[in-house]
């Protein structure tokens, strides 16, 4: 099994991707200063292993690695994704 998470701007999100097939996704806006997290959603067959975070990880690396825009968490499972892991606290705009 093979997954990889790939930021697909022109649809706005980040997708989850098994063996190339599409299993999730994190959606988001983004404005000068900061990347909105509205949205995440992972194929229910594939819940309960790991797999959205994995997806929010990725996508979070992302923006640290690429970009200098802080992190709004409008999606509840981001917030609580971000509660849980407080090395990543300097990502979200205060």
């Amino acid at each position: 099994m093979s997954l990889s998470v790939e930021n697909q701007p022109e649809q706005s999100r980040y997708a989850l991707l098994q063996d190339g097939e599409l299993i999730g996704v994190a959606e988001y806006d983004v404005n000068d200063e900061a990347i909105v997290f509205t949205h995440t959603e992972v194929d229910e067959a594939k819940r309960e292993k790991g797999m959205a975070s994995t997806l929010i990880r990725a996508a979070l690396d992302d923006v640290r690695d690429n970009s200098d825009r802080r992190v709004i968490a409008a999606c509840p499972y981001v917030r609580s994704w971000l509660s849980e892991h407080p090395d990543y606290a300097n990502l979200q705009r205060r």
